[in-house]
């Protein structure tokens, strides 16, 4: 049940109940009952194996409560029932001691979830059954024979063709194909054509050809098409064993003479039992809202760490909740007058916690409008406040409520709860105040808890966290281009919408500090990442002023290069045509100058830039092309798209830092993506000439950390000889190289130190000898080599990289210094490709994830001090391990020590942090500072 806060008219004129009963009234009713070790084993073998952060395998859980609800929603049954085998011995057993023998033991991560899937089972309230002495086929035989006798539908879930021999008119088998994701429905009209049996034959087929999967011996030498023949002609197999004489092949005549009685066995092993005594109740199946324990599914999947799975409940299967039709969006008040302000200023005045909300018509608050805005100090005291011009009411002025609210918003006193906090902070410093006392934001508590995992709206959080079904916005205002405008909505359905989803803040930040505190992630939470909101807030406000005129000659000039660079590999091909086009091109390369074929696909030969790249030896014209697609790209991301973003009143461009995106803990950038400007093409680089200073007599200062991933390495490691290199200040890159060639430092040639480099951040990152080869160009065998020497040089290096894989393993996730944690669902994953780029994450997680917490703590402490200080300097941008600032020059010397200071000492590591300084007048001529 989804609690909408706009009633239809239906509901309006008649009681859920009666509408209920007349959408009900000729539908029949269904039963579906699921062979449970079929489902459950398809899902474990279809999956990866699973883990939660707790170490349990949750794989077949996971598939078979997929399935379960998907089963729910499309089929919807009145009655439902799971059957699973009995680990003890059956009849078929004592018939037959080889039945079934030759079948493996099941895995052990397998049989640990049998139980799992059943305490499923238990909270949605499905009965499951099992019988000593039979298998679940007999007791789905059983139950489907009681549910056709009272005329109702059955729908069998397995894998397992034996059970055709039970359809019926009444009952259907829905057979699993291609592990759980496809469903077959099979009935006696499906059967006979596709397998010329009906179901009275099953039984019989399998007497006569056999069953291995079963250990069912049938008669040797009958295959399928001969079983099928030969029922086809007489029937059944007692037909045909009373007229074996009418047999024309003499050899096939003797066969089934010969096992007679082998022929009659396997058929009673085959055949499902539909007739066993067990009590059996169909109106215990019953299937129903109220029987569901909704709180024990939410507390189960959330220990399983099923995210999102409570809110694929069908809506016909949640039961009415009183707390949520208590949540009445009478009780939200819309302030539009000055008395509705003095009521809102009487409920802030001595309020301990304040949700705060702000609907906007952008994202980007210097092209945004303020629609409204909205206020709560608990769950049944929400304020809406409009902002924008509406027909139906006249509205305060937006600069007097402001001014209003200001001594509010800025007592760091009042607990403020915000979503999307630094947007927030954004838009109300825009407009003079500054939000203080930011207490929490879920969505980077959220991200902390599931970091990588897409970014959950308010809706989806509820539904997971609270199991409240709010109606989305999607579902409000429509969606795509049919989508309304803030500005098009009414007061009174922003006041619902908006006050709907803030007045549940209060319970969700609740829940979600609990979540942080049981993973350790409470100082992470409250100590770095929240506060650094604020810091990054002030970066985006302050934005980089951007030299235009140098941008617009940038452009130019790359584009007649580009223009150059076209008619040059025009020239080489001989012929004009379109280079944006793979099949012209292909056919330049492939046909017209016959350069080998690196990759085929389906509509001819590929021309990615990996199969360019190999072929680059091969031809002028490859190289040519490499570098005409990185102009284009450089021209129109990085130059028309800078001038596309530059601000019209400032000058400048204002780029958004998200904080809750990356699962390493780095921070991202968009509009524009300054992580991603190209390092390697010298125009690229030239780039950066475009940033200046915004004061023409004030510098950039840039400070990078040096190496300090591979200081990380060294001291989570705890390499003597890493260690003992960094603390002797040596070049660390020509120190490998010494050690894998076995040479003194000085005779170190630079290709063998740019290798040892390529070697250091290889290792760092987890790279394969494969990796290796491809990076220097050399064969496996020799990279495999380097990667040994490597090892035997730097055995704490080794260590840490076994441990590291076992440990994530073990526990499903790896930690950075800082207790930041990333999971890896597919660290134990059975295709070993898939398996060793978990593992390769999981050694490089710790390291790359411990840099990212150590510059994001060095942000908070410069921008501490430089505040307690009132320096005018201002923290501008945070690209990877640097940090960019605009320094007036009477304030050089003295920030340039701060900065140093702060970044190499924020963290007390077995290695010094060690970070180099350069001042520039703009982002690119840059020379070193020693202040």
């Amino acid at each position: 049940m989804k609690y909408y806060f706009y009633e239809s008219i239906i509901l309006k004129q008649y009681p859920r109940s009666i509408i209920k009963k007349v959408l009900n009234l000729n539908k029949k009713e269904k039963f579906l009952i699921i062979d449970g070790n079929s489902l459950a084993s398809r899902a474990f073998y279809a999956l990866p194996l699973l883990k939660t952060s707790q170490g349990r395998y949750t794989n077949a859980v996971y598939g078979f409560t997929t399935m379960l609800l998907r089963l729910l929603e499309e089929e919807k049954p009145d009655y439902m029932a799971v059957a699973f085998d009995k680990s003890a011995p059956t009849f078929r057993h004592e018939a037959y001691k080889e039945y079934k023998a030759q079948r493996m033991k099941s895995p052990a991560e397998y049989r640990e979830q049998i139980p799992l899937i059943k305490e499923v089972l238990k909270v949605f309230s499905i009965p499951f059954f099992e019988k000593e002495g039979y298998e679940a086929d007999d007791l789905i035989g059983t139950y489907s024979r009681k549910a056709e006798e009272e005329k109702i539908m059955t729908l069998v879930v397995t894998g397992d063709a034996d059970a055709y021999q039970i359809i019926s008119p009444y009952t259907k088998v829905l057979m699993t194909r291609r592990g759980i994701t496809h469903i077959e429905m099979i009935d006696a009209e499906v059967l006979k054509e596709k397998y010329g049996l009906s179901p009275e034959q099953v039984a019989d087929f399998k007497a006569l050809k056999g069953d291995p999967s079963d250990n069912i011996p049938g008669i040797p030498g009958i295959g399928e098409k001969t079983a099928v023949k030969l029922l086809k002609k007489f029937g059944s197999l007692k037909e045909l064993l009373e007229n074996v004489g009418k047999i024309k092949e003499t050899g096939l005549r003797e066969k089934i003479e010969e096992h007679r009685e082998q022929s009659l066995m396997s058929q009673r092993l085959a055949t499902i039992l539909t007739d066993i005594e067990d009590g059996f109740e169909l109106q215990a199946c019953k299937i129903s809202a109220e029987n569901i324990d909704y709180p024990g599914a939410r507390d189960l999947f959330r220990s399983l760490e099923f995210k999102s799975l409570l809110d694929r409940i069908p809506d016909s299967l949640q039961a009415e909740n009183k707390e949520i039709t208590e949540y009445n969006y009478h009780k939200f008040k819309v302030v539009a007058g000055e008395n509705e302000l003095k009521h809102l200023i009487r409920r802030l005045s001595g309020a301990e916690q304040l949700v705060i909300m702000l609907e906007s018509t952008s994202t980007n608050p210097f092209n945004s409008t303020a629609v409204g805005l909205t206020l709560g100090t608990d769950r049944d005291n929400m304020f809406y406040v409009p902002l924008a011009a509406d027909e139906e009411k006249p509205l305060l002025n937006k600069e007097d409520v402001f001014s209003t609210l200001k001594p509010y918003l800025e007592d760091e006193d009042i607990k403020k709860i915000s979503p999307d906090s630094k947007f927030i902070i954004n838009c109300l410093e825009l407009e003079g105040i500054s939000l203080r006392g930011l207490y929490f934001d879920p969505f980077i508590a959220v991200y902390l808890l599931a970091p990588g995992e897409p970014v959950q709206s308010l809706t989806e959080m509820y539904a997971e966290f609270l199991d409240f079904h709010l109606s989305s916005r999607e579902e409000v205002l429509g969606k795509g281009v049919k989508a309304r405008k803030l500005t098009e909505v009414q007061i009174d359905e922003m006041k619902n919408l908006s006050c709907g989803e803030g007045a549940l803040l209060f319970e969700l930040t609740r829940v979600l500090k609990a979540e942080l505190e049981e993973k350790g992630l409470t100082n992470l939470f409250f100590d770095l990442e929240l506060p650094l909101v604020k810091v990054l807030s002030s970066m985006e406000l302050e934005g980089i002023k951007v030299d235009k005129d140098k941008l617009l000659d940038m452009s130019l000039e790359i584009k007649g290069k580009i223009k150059s660079i076209e008619e040059q590999i025009y020239k080489l091909a001989g012929q004009e045509f379109n280079l944006n086009s793979p099949k012209q091109l292909a056919f330049i390369l492939f046909e017209k100058l016959n350069l080998p074929v690196i990759k085929k696909i389906k509509t001819g030969y590929s021309t990615g830039a990996q199969v360019l790249e190999e072929l680059a030896d091969h031809h002028e014209i490859v190289k040519q092309i490499l570098l005409y697609r990185q102009l284009i790209k450089l021209h129109g991301t990085y130059l028309e798209g800078l001038l596309g973003l530059i601000n019209k009143n400032t000058g400048k461009i204002h780029t958004t830092f998200k904080q809750n995106i990356t699962a390493t803990g780095r921070l991202s950038s968009t509009d524009p993506n300054l992580q991603n400007i190209p390092v390697r093409l010298e125009e690229a680089r030239r780039v950066r000439k475009v940033f200046i200073p915004e004061d023409p007599e004030g510098f950039l200062l840039a400070a990078d950390y040096s190496q300090i991933e591979l200081r990380i390495l060294a001291h989570i490691s705890g390499d003597e000889q890493l260690i003992n290199s960094f603390l002797s200040d040596e070049d660390i890159h020509l120190r490998t190289a010494a050690e894998i060639f076995g040479l003194p430092v000085e005779e170190v040639t630079s290709q063998m130190r740019n290798g040892a480099k390529v070697v250091n951040f290889g290792i760092v990152y987890g790279m394969s000898d494969y990796g290796l080869s491809q990076n220097l160009g050399i064969d496996r065998k020799e990279a495999r080599l380097y990667i040994q020497n490597y090892f035997e040089k730097y055995p704490g290096v080794k260590e840490y990289t076994d441990k590291i894989i076992y440990q994530a393993g073990k526990e499903g996730y790896v930690t950075t210094l800082l207790n930041r944690r990333r999971y890896l669902p597919d660290i134990n994953h059975r295709n070993r490709n898939i398996r060793s780029f978990a593992e390769r994450t999981a050694i490089n997680t710790p390291i790359q994830g411990s840099a990212a917490d150590l510059i994001k703590i060095a942000m908070l402490h410069i921008y501490k001090e430089l505040q307690e200080r009132e320096l005018k300097t201002k923290m501008l941008l945070q690209v990877h391990d640097e940090l960019i600032f605009e320094v007036p020059s009477d304030e050089v010397s003295a920030v340039g020590n701060l900065v140093k200071d702060k970044m190499e000492n924020i963290y007390r590591l077995k290695v010094p942090l060690k970070v180099e300084l350069k001042i520039g007048k703009n982002w690119y001529d840059m020379d070193k500072l020693v202040p």
